[in-house]
This record gives structure tokens, sequence and C-alpha cells, in this order.
């Protein structure tokens, strides 16, 4: 499911409309926050804000950070609705099931059984640590939390901030493979900056606003999917724009090539030479 489809199907929302304007007011010039907060705007006014994440409880957006891990949402979304019907989304239920039968309805999203034992290692946290209350996780420092979450197995920094965003309501900034694309090939940060390092950059550049983090997030995941792909799609990029003068470079293996430039799209292309056909050998 992309953002457009959550957002369509009732999704959590973080905040109203006017927040997310009126905490990203423009930079004068380019100072070391313009790029980010232009690729906001760009982005947003292109579509407006997409809803995400979709998920009608806090467990459900937890159990959907979970189930997510290394697969598509559409995966994790059946997975999801696998335990909404078979009762398990509600703490009672979760609890209550054999890690076995949760193996077997969370199959669709892949790693099955480890994502059975994550989930049950997340009610485990909740009860030895919070008595069991999502309301009493709720009200946790952000920053004991998190270490909370992390200290939990199978739940790892990106999971962690996705529950703490998505489920919590805090201004964390997630970042994600979309995101490392899109910074490091607008010449943002290096390619292989570490998930601390570009979480940080990030968070120095935006305001501290759950509902902007929100859409920010669901924003990168757009254009991930539909222009900064393995293989750059940049026309009709909103961000086009934003694209380094000599153009972007692909790490080596993306696409085709290694380490090949891409000109933005509006830059002279040169027409490749035409190879020369091989001659068929005649029969004899």
């Amino acid at each position: 499911m992309t953002p457009q489809e959550g957002a369509r199907a009732g999704v959590t929302t973080a905040g109203p409309e006017h927040a997310l304007g009126d905490s990203m007011q423009p930079t004068q010039g380019q100072g070391k926050d313009g790029p980010v907060r232009t690729a906001y705007r760009l982005l947003h006014a292109r579509h407006g804000r997409l809803g995400w994440w979709p998920g009608r409880t806090r467990l459900e957006i937890v159990a959907g950070a979970i189930l997510t891990q290394n697969t598509a949402w559409a995966n994790a979304a059946k997975a999801v609705g696998n335990l909404r019907s078979a009762g398990w989304l509600r703490l009672p239920g979760l609890r209550a099931a054999g890690e076995d039968r949760i193996a077997a309805a969370v199959r669709p999203s892949g790693y099955y059984r480890q994502k059975a034992r994550k989930l049950k290692a997340f009610v485990a946290l909740l009860d030895r640590d919070f008595g069991g209350s999502l309301r009493r996780m709720a009200l946790t420092p952000t920053g004991e939390l998190r270490q909370a979450l992390l200290a939990t197995w199978g739940i790892g920094p990106e999971t962690a901030d996705s529950i703490l965003l998505y489920a919590f309501g805090r201004p964390v900034f997630v970042v994600d493979a979309y995101t490392l694309r899109v910074a490091s090939r607008h010449g943002w940060v290096p390619e292989g900056t570490g998930y601390d390092a570009l979480q940080a950059y990030f968070a120095a550049r935006l305001p501290a606003d759950a509902a902007l983090l929100n859409d920010y997030h669901a924003q990168m995941v757009w254009v991930g999917k539909h222009h900064c792909r393995p293989r750059p799609r940049c026309a009709g990029c909103p961000l086009a724009p934003l694209l380094p003068a000599g153009g972007i470079r692909r790490r080596s293996g993306e696409g085709e090539g290694e380490g090949k430039s891409v000109a933005p799209p509006d830059a002279p292309r040169r027409r490749a030479a035409r190879p020369c056909a091989r001659r068929r050998p005649q029969r004899t």
C-alpha cells in the first residue's frame, strides 16, 4: 500500500494540514537547511499531504512496523489483516496466541517465524516494563522509550523510530533506504551515511513537528518509489530542480553500468553511437 492508498483507506495522521505549512516557511537563500525544506515544499506542492501510517490502533501500527521489515507494505498489510481476523491485534489475543499460530498468520510478510517472535518480544517488553499498558508506554519520555525499544529483540532503529512517530506521535525523523538514496543523489550527504548521522542531518534542518516529520517521511517514500529508484527516473520528478549541476552519480551496480553519472532531465543528451551490426555467418 502506498501512502496515497493509505490515505484513502483511512489512516492515522498527526496534526492538521495547516501545521505543515506553518512550520515550513521558506528559508532565505540557500542556507544549510535550504535544500531539505525546499524538497518538502516541492513534494507537498505536487500532491499535498500523504496520510501515513495505515493503522486503526497503536498496537496495529506497532505490528505493522515490525511486519514491514524486509518486505513491501502490501505483504505486511496481508499479515496485519490476518492478525486482525484472528483477533490478535488486541493485547489479550496476542498474549494468548501461540508463536507458531502467529507465524502462520504473518507468513505473507516473509521471515514469519522471526516476526512472530518479534511480536511476542514487544508484548513481553510491554508487560515487563510498562505494566502491560500501551497508555503507560505512551507517557514514557521519548529517549527512554527509544532505548527500551532498541533493547528489544528484533527492533532496530528504523522500526523503533517508526513506532515512536506513528504509534505515539513523537517528533522523530524516520530514516530508510529511500531517504538515503534521495539525500545522497542530491548531494546532501555522502553515500553510505549511517542511520544516526542521516537522522541527525534532517533533524537539524526540520522543526520538531510530528505532523511534518510524518508527512516528510511519506513524501520520501513516494519519490523513492516513483522516481529515485535504483535506476533513477528523474524526468517529471518534483526534486529534479535540486539535482547537482553535474547530475547524480549512481553507486556501483545501480541500474546500468558502474558509477555512471545521470544528468538532470533538462540537460542535453548525446545520441549514443549505434553499434555495428554483426554479420551472420553464411551457411555452408
